[in-house]
């Protein structure tokens, strides 16, 4: 079983490694992925061995809370609705930082005044006066640690339960420059009582208010940045709900009625005027038009719709009034599938963001261990004021907010960005791993071709040509296969009559039998003529005459010989040849698999400039392809649409279905390409590559960042170029370190696509 949890009081990494680690305990866990970027945790298990209950529970003890997702939505809304889910989350930071900032202003002018020559309140200025300065700092600082005291709530939780995570780092060092003002203040008094003014003296300069409040408040600027980046991360997802209609008009009984789209049932007869976008899947019932689906397909090109015609939730009428009847509603239209499949992606890890979580699960820890060494150190060394100076340094300048936030982010914009060229990743495994491929295996009817295959040439052998056409059109007539519904068209654009053919046999691969007027019949492959030991001498010439010219030459035969050939030609895609060409500049190995002929398939693979053909291939030898490749080692994408395909989609490292293909191939597959233009797979191998690049530079930019900054803030080159980090910086370093992350990523959203 497979379940969606959405998780609050995550922070950084260290709390996604806690959460992960907390739920992979339990008995029956498959697997457990937590997004830090959507605050959700996708979760496969045993439902005989653990309930939802179980796993709540350890998300739980794992010191955050967790509702199933959805729960707390109305059960009438559809996942079209718009729902940013970060609004909440850039007006909580928004109002966080706001009343921060109105404490922190006074209380850095009061700190720091006096350094840079500002006029102070008399009863602030002098050494007698120096109890009612710390006072007054400490009143200031207060409610600055009151409005930020979810860093304390999560922290010291955490912590406790030996999870430390961000939280743990920042109410640290923040509390403990607050609670060393306050010691600073005790001493101050101790010395004023006893007329210790040495004692005065040393504690003078102590105060670490302002460090405490400026910690907490550039975090907020920082966590607040970085919401508004977050946010910018779904425009992709929010556009498209944003395409569908919030309200119809439908029409009952002859009269129009203006209902809201979540209230439209299947069969209702809705009424779409120009301009105005499609609000659920159907079929038109009166009228024609021109649909731009661009915001489906990425196809700018409006497409003419006509009376049983299919439109799109989402898409958009150009020009003619027209009527249609609701097939898919809600969830089930075609648009909230899409959006299903990228919410999915995002959902998912992919495999580069291991390495990143390994590291966070011991990372925290091993901060607040330098954290103590430094501080004991200096302590030792030097005195307390630099201890305390630098350990808090170590601390904020530490927090693994960035090392979190580098994969997710950039998945989010590159399955959106995908969304938007009609390209849907289904993970972000598939994302990562597409441009790894060496090896891509294109099918070619529906995918190299269009699939739609017409008769160009006929040979008879002692019949009529109406009547040969009468015999094949009935054979062909229960087949599902594209070349037989050729045959069958053609014999309804020449008005020849035709019947069901009685004790029809389909043989998969190869062709079928059927009796047609009392007579058996048979149609198919040279191979099925062959084993059924009829006579093709006569025909061997017309055959590879049809096959040279790229045309498929199917037989019919009775049960003494053959009867006649039709030559078949399915058109190849116009950008097919230079999608091929650049795919192989990528450095792709392209081959061709196929269940044609020889000769015809080289034909088409020479036009092509194909790497490798496989013809005459079974359904089911398909996979055994993809797997030859895979034990040399190699990478291998299939490309296909049939329901055939589904085996070896499923075995390939990554399987991308075309999107015209049948439900079972999109179903088997990692990548759909909406549009079935090959053309895609090109961009998507690009957009692959890009994410990934991406990736890297946000995990590189993390662990250099601490790499480079945690030596600092411990003091390493102090003593040799006087070189030490202050806390405030750190802490404004930390915040900015998360915001370039996310800001690098959204810069996948300037990906060209190529035409």
């Amino acid at each position: 079983m497979k379940q969606k949890f959405d998780v609050s009081g995550m922070t950084c990494s260290a709390c996604q490694a806690a959460v992960e680690k907390g739920v992979k305990k339990l008995d029956g866990i498959d697997k457990a992925d937590v997004n830090l970027l959507s605050n959700s945790l996708v979760v496969e298990y045993d439902d005989e061995k653990i309930s939802d209950k179980d796993i709540l529970n350890a998300v739980s003890d794992s010191g955050y809370s967790a509702i199933i997702h959805g729960e707390n939505k109305d059960t009438k809304s559809s996942n079209l609705e718009k729902i940013d889910v970060y609004e909440e989350e850039v007006k909580e930071k928004k109002n966080q930082l706001k009343y921060s900032l109105l404490f922190l202003i006074p209380l850095m002018y009061v700190a720091m005044g006096p350094m840079m020559g500002l006029p102070q309140p008399s009863f602030l200025v002098g050494i007698e006066n120096l109890l009612n300065l710390g006072l007054v700092q400490m009143l200031l600082t207060i409610p600055v640690l009151i409005i930020n005291s979810h860093f304390f709530k999560n922290g010291f939780k955490t912590l406790f339960r030996l999870a430390p995570n961000m939280d743990s780092l920042i109410a640290i060092g923040s509390g403990a420059a607050f609670v060393y003002g306050v010691f600073a203040i005790f001493r101050i008094s101790t010395g004023m009582g006893h007329g210790d003014m040495d004692l005065v003296h040393k504690y003078a300069h102590d105060f670490y208010f302002e460090s405490a409040a400026m910690i907490l408040t550039l975090i907020t600027l920082g966590k607040s940045l970085e919401a508004r980046a977050k946010r910018k991360t779904s425009d992709a997802i929010n556009s498209l709900m944003d395409l569908t209609p919030q309200r119809a008009t439908i029409e009952v009984n002859g009269v129009q009625k203006e209902i809201d789209v979540s209230d439209i049932k299947i069969g209702d007869i809705i009424i779409v005027k120009p301009g105005s976008n499609i609000p659920v899947d159907g079929v038109i019932v009166e009228g024609n038009t021109s649909i731009d689906e661009s915001a489906l397909t990425g196809e700018s090109v409006p497409v003419e719709k006509t009376i049983d015609d299919k439109v799109l939730a989402a898409t958009t009428n150009k020009a003619g009034f027209f009527k249609f009847r609701a097939t898919l509603i809600g969830e089930d239209t075609t648009i909230a599938k899409i959006i299903e499949l990228v919410e999915d992606a995002n959902t998912t890890k992919a495999p580069i963001a291991k390495m990143a979580d390994k590291i966070s699960g011991v990372f925290v820890p091993v901060v607040i261990a330098i954290s103590i060494v430094t501080a004991v150190y200096w302590g030792i060394k030097v005195d307390f004021e630099m201890a305390i100076s630098m350990a808090i340094a170590v601390l904020v300048i530490s927090c693994p907010c960035a090392l979190g936030l580098a994969t997710p982010v950039a998945i989010m914009v590159g399955t959106g960005k995908g969304a938007k060229l009609g390209i849907l990743f289904k993970s972000a495994e598939s994302l990562e791993n597409l441009h790894n491929t060496d090896v891509i295996l294109l099918d070619k009817t529906g995918t190299i071709t269009k699939g739609i295959p017409s008769v160009v040439e006929i040979k008879l052998n002692e019949i009529e040509e109406r009547e040969f056409i009468s015999i094949a059109a009935s054979l062909e007539k229960n087949s599902e296969h594209p070349l037989a519904r050729a045959i069958v068209r053609y014999a309804d654009e020449k008005n020849i009559k035709y019947t069901d053919a009685q004790n029809f046999t389909t043989l998969t691969g190869m062709g079928v039998f059927g009796n047609v007027n009392g007579k058996t019949y048979i149609t198919g492959n040279l191979k099925l003529m062959e084993e059924e030991e009829i006579d093709t001498d006569k025909f061997i010439n017309t055959a590879d005459e049809f096959a040279n010219n790229g045309l498929t030459p199917i037989y019919f035969a009775d049960d003494e010989k053959i009867i006649g050939v039709i030559g078949l030609q399915d058109t190849i895609k116009e950008t097919s040849k230079d999608a091929i060409t650049k795919l192989k500049k990528l450095g792709k190995t392209v081959s061709m698999v196929t269940g044609d002929n020889e000769k015809t398939a080289n034909a088409i693979g020479k036009t092509l400039g194909l790497d490798k053909i496989y013809a005459e291939v079974m359904p089911e030898n398909k996979e055994e392809i993809v797997r030859k490749y895979q034990e040399q080692g190699k990478k291998v994408a299939f490309v296909g649409d049939g329901i055939n395909d589904a085996p070896a989609l499923a075995r390939s490292e990554i399987g991308i279905a075309i999107g015209a293909g049948t439900d079972i191939a999109i179903e088997s597959a990692d990548i759909v390409l909406i549009k079935s233009e090959l053309y895609d797979l090109v961009n998507a191998i690009k957009l692959s590559d890009a994410t990934i690049r991406n990736i890297k530079q946000n995990l590189f930019w993390a662990f250099f960042y601490n790499t480079l900054g945690i030596p600092i803030a411990a003091g390493i080159f102090y003593t040799s170029f006087g070189l030490k980090l202050n806390p405030m910086i750190g802490a404004l370093a930390m915040s900015f370190s998360s915001v370039f992350v996310v800001t690098n990523a959204l810069r996948l959203n300037t990906f060209k696509a190529e035409k």
